[in-house]
């Protein structure tokens, strides 16, 4: 410590200087911190050598992935901090431009979805941003991120030139653009590089199209590093000059990493997604990949000089209808649930993983690594009451217009919301049958339909079921689809086909089906909000499936974070004051749905939930 001994007549002039000293080293080691606007900033992120240069010196990737559309936007900064804690240095988002451009030409940047708020918030914690902008982002979200109403298109062909899709890429990145490119590290932000779409090298159906995103950001205003990933098949064909290549990968291969280097010689490698965990879908098991296997990996990773990504560092959680789903063997669904197995759950918990990363991390730091946060506390709500029930055909009557046509038309190309067609949830489809004999779906259901005769159910119709027996009867009587969008493919050469609803005739004893009514059963809240001023009926004993049902959460205190467990009931969504949790089905592997505490009010909370799975007559009582 120097102590400055101040004559009386200098003491003024000493103290201006002393002022002087401390500000100038004040705000020389604030400014490299992400949050601080740095004037004198001259050189970004460099690849043109072994390691990565930050204003010329050496700087190693320490990065995780958590999504601003997964995590309640009151947990955001909770989340991040938890990160810089564990000693990583960067965060990595993608943007899912299905969210931020509903409808075309209408886009939203606000609320849950202010990414620029999100990449500040990322510079005051004190991290540097790794910008995923897509138009394709995968994540195991519906399309890769992908706006549905491209499909009404019937010649369209996604992730290529074809001007349908290139003009409406154009149009997104002149709004989202113009919001990040401010926020860049040469500007003063802490953006220090964006990818270049992603994974192309799996998809490469137009060898147009990689220079095409490539141009779209640079002339937009993007001038940081450049860089595209790809796991190890896909590193043939995903990369582009002058443009950094990165790898994906899970297990350590080291012919992976050796092909990397002959392909770009003398520059950093990094693992752009090491994947922490894995993610889940219907029906199957659980993911777990072991903390210790996932800590030999990282370790090994970062002894041979490597910068590394962890996807994901946080899942969090496909909220409403935005879980993806795979094409081959054949179609699943994601489940709501993208906890990843990730070093924090999908509430935010640590986790043994997130232990041992923050013990690796901190030996290549020089400095003790920031206090952990305390755990965000958790709590267990009585049992929500569900006292009234509404038939799905008692709801029709809110829907816009049924639209009538000779042929059942696709959700994607329905004449609803603006012009845009259906994106999510369900389609009723209606007509009259005279007759019994073999209802054949000819595979043309996407992805699950309930079939009912004169609202009587008769079975279901999906990939693997695609024959009912319809049973004779007296008279014209009504045949309804009740068809469930379970989740759009997010990866693979399949995009192209994943219109949803009736996507072809049904055939009645080997005759095509005509004339029907169909009603688009989205879900928004403004339908949720319209079923709050129906006439509700009492909960009988054997309510009617397909249906909606109410109850009430009554929160004492101050609302915290919760989990809903759903005993008994079968398929369908469940919200909470109008927001949308997301899917439940009773198969599994996920048992309750994530309830944020930001979301519930001190007192009365109103839960909805729908039960389409017409064999249930389990005890509908849901557990928090």
């Amino acid at each position: 410590m120097v102590i400055f001994r101040l004559r009386h007549a200098h003491k003024r002039h000493y103290a201006i200087l002393c002022l002087g000293i401390v500000g100038f080293i004040i705000y020389y080691y604030s400014s490299m911190q992400p949050g601080v606007r740095k004037q004198t900033r001259r050189e970004g992120l460099s690849a043109n050598s072994s390691q990565f240069t930050l204003e010329g010196e050496a700087f190693r990737i320490l990065g995780g992935s958590a999504h601003y559309f997964r995590i309640p936007r009151a947990h955001w900064k909770d989340r991040l901090l938890k990160m810089k804690a564990c000693g990583l240095n960067t965060l990595t988002t993608y943007v899912p431009w299905n969210l931020h451009e509903p409808e075309r030409g209408l886009f939203t940047f606000q609320d849950q979805l202010d990414l620029e708020a999100y990449l500040r918030l990322a510079a005051e914690v004190g991290l540097w941003v790794i910008l995923r902008p897509g138009p394709y982002i995968c994540s195991e979200w519906d399309l890769g991120g992908l706006p549905s109403w491209l499909l009404r298109d019937r010649n369209m062909k996604l992730r290529t030139t074809y001007p349908g899709f290139a003009d409406a890429v154009g149009s997104f990145f002149d709004k989202l653009i113009r919001r990040v490119a401010p926020l860049q590290y040469m500007k003063g932000g802490p953006i220090i590089a964006v990818q270049v779409e992603n994974e192309y090298g799996s998809y490469a159906k137009d060898e147009k199209y990689m220079p095409f995103i490539k141009e779209a950001l640079l002339s937009r205003g993007i001038t940081e590093l450049l860089l595209t990933s790809d796991n190890r098949e896909g590193l043939k064909h995903g990369g582009l000059n002058g443009v950094l290549k990165t790898i994906n990968f899970q297990k350590l291969n080291l012919q992976a990493i050796q092909y990397l280097d002959a392909v770009q010689p003398r520059r950093p490698k990094l693992v752009m997604e090491y994947w922490a965990g894995w993610f889940d879908l219907w029906g199957d098991l659980h993911h777990i990949f072991a903390a210790e296997d996932m800590i030999a990996v990282v370790t090994e990773i970062l002894k041979q000089g490597m910068s590394i990504n962890l996807y994901m560092f946080h899942g969090g959680t496909n909220f409403g209808f935005m879980s993806g789903a795979l094409a081959t063997p054949s179609p699943r669904a994601m489940v709501t649930s993208y906890d990843y197995d990730a070093p924090l759950s999908e509430a935010g918990d640590y986790t043994p993983k997130y232990h041992l990363l923050r013990d690796l991390l901190s030996r290549y730091h020089s400095e003790n690594l920031p206090a952990k946060p305390a755990p965000y506390w958790r709590k267990a709500y009585d049992a929500v009451v569900v006292y009234q029930h509404l038939p799905l055909w008692d709801t029709l009557k809110l829907i816009e217009e049924p639209f009538k046509s000779a042929s059942p038309l696709n959700m994607e190309n329905l004449p609803v919301n603006n012009g845009n067609g259906q994106s999510y949830g369900y389609t009723l489809y209606e007509t009259m049958v005279t007759s019994g004999g073999t209802l054949n779906s000819r595979n043309n259901v996407r992805d699950r339909a309930l079939v009912f005769v004169d609202r009587v159910y008769m079975g279901v119709l999906d990939y693997k079921t695609q024959e009912l027996a319809v049973p004779d009867g007296k008279g014209e009587r009504s045949l309804s689809l009740l068809v469930e969008n379970c989740g759009r493919v997010n990866y693979g050469k399949a995009l192209d086909e994943q219109r949803k609803g009736l996507v072809g005739d049904i055939v009645l004893n080997n005759t095509p089906l005509k004339d029907f009514t169909m009603y688009c059963l989205d879900m928004k809240p403004s339908f949720i909000n319209r079923l709050a001023g129906e006439r509700w009926k009492s909960l009988p004993h054997t309510p009617t499936f397909p249906g909606f049902f109410q109850g009430q959460l009554v929160v004492d205190g101050y609302p915290r974070d919760s989990f809903l467990k759903l005993p008994g009931w079968g398929k369908g969504v469940v919200f909470i004051n109008g927001q949308n949790l997301g899917r439940h089905w009773s198969i599994g592997p996920q048992q309750t749905l994530y309830l944020p505490g930001p979301w519930l009010n001190k007192g009365v909370n109103q839960v909805t939930s729908t039960d389409h799975s017409v064999e249930n007559q389990g005890d509908l009582t849901p557990e928090v």
